[in-house]
């Protein structure tokens, strides 16, 4: 099992994810789903370099030039709601996917108490593929484990990427100890060390969700 953590080298990706942190400028929500989407094509590019290719020959105006081109389409997964934006910057570049969606929220019995409802999975053909899961926020830990414990009862990938913009370093350790996976790489933006009586990430940058499309009512 691998962790990348691409925030960690100087490029446009961390310009995007400074926007999507400040406050003020998060307030534009258009702006907010369109640096997330901004930051899935950075990480489908980045996560392109680790597929597999094969050789084909295409006919141009002048001759015959060889390329290397991806051997198999991935499935993209995402956790609803706030992975939507998110997705969609996975989508533009690997455009011929197929698709998953995943319904996992947390559910509260008391103001800071919680508990992971997983309560529907859309999705294609999962065996032998290639599969990308992704979700801004990686908190507690507990959406992902349901979302992909719930994915493997569909069939296994061979391979899994698992994707978020900030990660808690708890929220790694719950994925490390509950998925045990070693064809599992964990990719993010950042990782942050803490997390709020309401696990939320500190510093973070706040609901994902929320910040996308506004405040839900959770009564």
């Amino acid at each position: 099992m691998m962790i990348r953590e691409i925030g960690k080298n100087n490029s446009l990706f961390n310009q995007f994810l400074y926007q999507l942190r400040d406050k003020n400028i998060q307030a534009d929500r258009m702006r907010f789903r369109r640096n997330l989407e901004r930051l899935g094509e950075i990480f489908a590019y980045e996560i392109s370099k680790e597929l597999e290719y094969t050789e084909i020959e295409v006919t141009t105006q002048l001759g015959i030039a060889k390329m290397n081109i991806l051997k198999e389409k991935p499935l993209l997964a995402t956790v609803l709601r706030a992975g939507l934006p998110f997705h969609q910057g996975f989508l533009n570049y690997f455009d011929n996917a197929d698709n998953a969606f995943i319904s996992a929220y947390r559910k509260y019995d008391k103001e800071e108490d919680f508990i992971i409802k997983l309560e529907y999975i859309s999705s294609p053909y999962i065996k032998g593929r290639v599969m990308i899961i992704s979700d801004p926020m990686l908190a507690t830990g507990g959406s992902l484990v349901a979302a992909i414990n719930g994915i493997f009862e569909k069939g296994n990938p061979k391979q899994l990427h698992v994707v978020s913009v900030i990660a808690s370093q708890e929220g790694i350790n719950t994925l490390q100890k509950s998925i045990s996976k070693s064809n599992m790489t964990i990719w993010t933006g950042a990782i942050d060390d803490e997390l709020t009586a309401k696990a939320y990430i500190v510093p973070g940058l706040g609901d994902a969700g929320d910040l996308a499309f506004g405040e839900k009512n959770d009564n």
